[in-house]
């Protein structure tokens, strides 16, 4: 069980991300990276990104999470 993200639009975009087989991995003690997401491809071409724990515009940080998810060609039903 992962922990719930400060901001509500943020934790919108990781539970998006995860009902589309994105993981979660918590931030190895980063002061500005709160986790990273992963892609369902598990390999070197998977694609991740960072999310930030406090961020200038949680809305435009959220909506980017959403979009890398989005632009993922690599679905977690395809991959598996």
């Amino acid at each position: 069980m992962r922990p719930k993200h400060p901001n509500k639009e943020i934790e919108q975009a990781i539970k998006y991300a995860e009902s589309k087989g994105w993981r979660y991995i918590a931030s190895g003690g980063s002061a500005h990276a709160w986790g990273r997401l992963f892609c369902p491809l598990a390999s070197r071409e998977g694609h991740s990104m960072s999310v930030w724990s406090t961020p200038k515009s949680a809305e435009n940080h959220a909506r980017q999470i959403k979009r890398n998810v989005d632009v993922c060609e690599h679905r977690g039903d395809e991959n598996e």
